[in-house]
């Protein structure tokens, strides 16, 4: 690795490093958040969801900016842009507020993730692509450990408003080291930007997202409801009709003729959605119900993250060896059962007793299925299209997170309770299992890449 190479490494673990932080640091907070703007469970869905709205629909063109505008330029334009959202997050007045520049905070964190990963890959290639992607993905993920952690405390000691704050420091050092940069990769002056794919994607999400968050205050049958839901639908069914004719896509409908990519991206939509409703709704539960500080929150779903780190590679090496396939059918239905476990969950909300053994379990089961699962997708696709592969994927998982938090009052109603968070705890394990079934019938042990 060259002194340039090691450099460009560095900038792009950090600029994603500041994206993956705050989707893991803000659930911790989102009761006191609550707390102090009022809005309840609708208020805590929009914060989440607003970010992810705008990060699901443009994180795939943030791909073609970057060969356009060239990598440098973009994540400049990315992490100014987080920096500036993330401020105004801290200083919200109110929950109107704070919502928008939640969405905004989603364009900029879009702009991060697809064009480091696109860096990463114009300055390196062969075997020395594969560990620098590596070393991007364990240093990221390290993310989802500090944040809730860092949130709690952030959160116990000082004010909710400082999980915004903090992304100051790593945005202004990603930016100076960015600056010393002198090779910017390889650009496509020739690439088109999917402008009227995003825009149908983004319109679909948004009014599906606010049918499915709001209906509990003004019902099914209000046209406040209906026509947002039915605009989000269309817009969606055009988006996929678009995708397929355009010359030059954001999302290559193509990818998904391939089996192991088509299937394997359907069981992440199953896997991720359940993910993210757990880690939303045990955060929010063990606070609002259990009386648990933001730290003590913090620390109730870190056994998922340690399971993660410790696991994780060996798994990755005996999927390789023995095939994704029982693994991706095994280890989401070792989840989904294990959680089942927090039936037993009463308004004690003791950890050791009645969380810890659900937890362990689900941590166990998600590294089981988590390294299997990008490599069926990413090892089915002939290696220059990978980026397009692993933004796709990273896309759906957004998405499917998306769509499941906003749903959720569906089955939860507007309050959490003991009763409700059983409701909640049972969707997860369905969504899980379902994952795991879907992996076990659809995904084959291939070993060679296919286009």
């Amino acid at each position: 690795m060259t002194r340039q190479q090691r450099r460009v490494l560095i900038v792009c673990i950090l600029a994603s490093f500041v994206a993956f932080l705050d989707g893991s640091i803000v659930t911790v907070a989102l009761p006191a958040i609550a707390h102090d703007l009022g809005g309840g469970l609708f208020i805590q869905q929009w914060v989440v969801d607003a970010y992810l709205i705008t990060l699901g629909a443009l994180i795939l063109i943030a791909g073609s900016f970057s060969d356009l505008f060239g990598r440098r330029r973009v994540l400049a334009a990315g992490l100014i842009g987080f920096l500036v959202t993330s401020l105004l997050c801290a200083v919200a007045p109110n929950g109107l507020f704070l919502i928008i520049a939640r969405t905004l905070q989603g364009v900029a964190g879009a702009l991060l993730v697809p064009s480091s990963l696109a860096y990463i890959i114009s300055m390196f290639s062969g075997p020395g692509q594969s560990k620098a992607i590596g070393s991007w993905t364990a240093w990221t993920g390290t993310a989802n450990i500090i944040g809730p952690l860092l949130g709690g405390v952030l959160i116990d000691m000082l004010s909710w408003r400082l999980i915004f704050a903090v992304n100051v420091v790593p945005v202004v050092i990603t930016l100076y080291l960015l600056r010393l940069l002198k090779h910017d990769g390889h650009r496509n002056p020739d690439a088109r930007v999917d402008t009227i794919g995003a825009v149908l994607c983004a319109i679909g999400l948004g009014g599906t997202v606010y049918a499915l968050i709001e209906h509990a205050r003004f019902g099914w049958g209000s046209p406040v409801i209906y026509l947002p839901l039915l605009a989000g639908i269309v817009n969606m069914v055009l988006f996929v009709w678009y995708e397929h004719r355009a010359s030059q896509p954001m999302l290559p409908l193509g990818l998904f003729r391939v089996r192991n990519f088509s299937v394997g991206n359907i069981a992440t939509f199953a896997i991720y959605a359940g993910l993210s409703v757990m880690a939303f709704i045990v955060v929010l539960f063990v606070q609002q119900v259990g009386g648990y500080t933001a730290v003590q929150a913090g620390f109730t779903i870190l056994p998922v993250t340690i399971c993660l780190f410790l696991f994780s590679s060996l798994i990755g090496k005996l999927s390789e060896r023995y095939g994704p396939r029982f693994f991706m059918g095994v280890g989401p239905v070792i989840g989904g059962v294990s959680l089942l476990y927090l039936l037993r969950v009463d308004s004690s909300v003791a950890y050791w007793t009645q969380l810890f053994p659900a937890i362990l379990g689900f941590g166990l089961g998600l590294c089981i299925t988590v390294a299997p699962l990008v490599s069926a997708i990413l090892g089915s696709i002939q290696s220059e299209r990978a980026g397009i592969a692993s933004a796709t994927n990273n896309a759906v998982a957004r998405i499917a997170g998306l769509l499941a938090i906003a749903g959720l009052a569906i089955v939860t109603g507007p309050q959490l309770t003991v009763q409700s968070f059983h409701r909640g705890i049972v969707m997860v394990a369905v969504l899980l299992i379902t994952g795991g079934v879907i992996s076990a019938i659809g995904i084959q042990n291939i070993r060679t890449k296919r286009s």
